[in-house]
């Protein structure tokens, strides 16, 4: 198989604001192009990168003061990682997985040239890396964890909460590691 170069299959024209545009306006960018970051450029510059995460960190750590009052640049990070065009995909998925990142701006020169995601990646070819699908599980996996963990106990043997087989809310019980409503155990 050839290597996979990140500029074949990234996104080439990103969603990109200027520094000091306010976050409220970057939270209205973000919901209406349906996209979960946005790049901070400055005469054809990567200035900035901030995700949905920044803006409710934002939202919560500066809830005196109004979203509409703080620049995009303010809540940056200021070390950006990011990869070159010409780096292979395995290059880009190694730096997403070591650094937890789930996108990751392509810069040549300096300027930007595009901004690659797990989204891509698994859109180009869902099974050419199962390391993916791996994140994928033990993101669902953790998320079934902190579902159990809210679920309320009902008198010692049944619990209250989301069947892990139909997702409907009622009564559950534990069957084989997972909680499992009535409907779902009778059909087994």
């Amino acid at each position: 198989m050839r290597i996979i170069r990140v500029s074949e299959i990234m996104t080439r024209d990103p969603v990109t604001v200027k520094p000091d545009t306010n976050l409220l306006k970057c939270a209205e960018i973000m919901i209406k192009k349906k996209v979960g970051s946005l790049l901070l450029i400055h005469k054809k510059r990567l200035v900035g990168f901030i995700t949905q995460e920044d803006v409710i960190w934002a939202l919560v750590k500066k809830s005196k003061k109004d979203l509409s009052d703080i620049p995009a640049i303010d809540i940056s990070r200021r070390k950006i990682a990011v990869v070159k065009p010409n780096d292979t995909l395995q290059d880009a998925i190694t730096k997403m997985k070591r650094l937890k990142f789930e996108r990751l701006p392509v810069v040549s020169k300096g300027e930007i040239n595009g901004i690659i995601t797990i989204k891509d990646i698994i859109t180009f070819d869902p099974n050419i890396y199962p390391e993916l699908s791996e994140l994928d599980y033990v993101r669902e996996e953790s998320a079934k964890l902190k579902r159990l963990s809210k679920i309320k106990k009902i008198g010692g043997k049944e619990i209250e909460g989301h069947c892990e087989e139909c997702g409907n809310y009622g009564v559950l019980r534990l069957v084989d590691g997972r909680m499992i409503c009535e409907s779902c155990i009778s059909s087994m």
